[in-house]
């Protein structure tokens, strides 16, 4: 018997609290190791994205999907590069003070809102189609743990400060995935909004921080995170 939407959303959450224990925890990742995860999961999300995601929202509802693609996509750099200072993963290179890490929370909390409706509307479809979206969301919730508790940490925030940034983004991804299921708008039009949400966050957000560094282990690891979607999506049957 396949698993509920929930348990897979307590899953992704759990990674992004697992990555604030290892910056808390005083654990050294390596720049490098972070960076091939960032390109490995942006080009996992892009492909999941424009190959599945969209065009399975527009079959289901239309130019109206393409639209709310659109508001997901806004409604993300809204949040995250107008109302509030935008952030780096990993190493933070920046001044950082309460302010830049409480903004860059509220941010991070959209987004890990519409994780949760992904996941949700991904499996209103199929389970091979949820279980895609998972993935997808799973790769980057590693880094975003490391992003949010070193910002907190970073602007002077105590250790219980830092995990409880990271349990916060944990739980609005369970709450999305709680919402999806019970209000009707994010049930027709979740997977759209998730299309658009999925597709900056991975574009905007992750090939940026890895599309000016020297060499070929980025690309390489970030077509290979596209090659990941397909294998999958031949696995899963779709």
């Amino acid at each position: 018997m396949s698993l509920p939407p929930l348990a897979y959303a307590l899953v992704a959450g759990l990674a992004n609290v697992l990555g604030a224990a290892a910056v808390t925890s005083r654990a050294r990742w390596s720049v490098r190791a972070l960076d091939v995860m960032v390109a490995l999961s942006a080009g996992f999300m892009i492909a999941v994205s424009v190959g599945e995601l969209l065009p399975e929202a527009i079959e289901r509802s239309g130019r109206n999907a393409a639209l709310a693609a659109l508001a997901g996509y806004l409604l993300v750099h809204l949040t995250q590069h107008t109302f509030a200072r935008h952030f780096h993963f990993g190493e933070e290179t920046h001044e950082v003070n309460t302010t830049v890490s409480g903004s860059a929370l509220v941010g991070l909390l959209l987004h890990t809102f519409f994780d949760g409706v992904a996941i949700a509307s991904g499996f209103d479809v199929s389970a091979a189609l949820g279980f895609l979206v998972f993935m997808a969301i799973l790769l980057h919730k590693l880094p975003e743990g490391l992003a949010i508790s070193s910002l907190f940490l970073a602007a002077g925030a105590g250790r219980r400060a830092a995990l409880g940034a990271a349990a916060a983004l944990g739980a609005a991804t369970v709450i999305g995935v709680l919402m999806t299921q019970y209000i009707g708008g994010l049930r027709s039009l979740g997977l759209a909004l998730s299309a658009g949400v999925t597709l900056y966050v991975a574009a905007s957000n992750l090939v940026p921080e890895f599309q000016t560094k020297p060499g070929w282990r980025m690309p390489i690891s970030f077509f290979a995170g596209c090659g990941l979607f397909f294998a999958a999506r031949m696995v899963t049957g779709l």
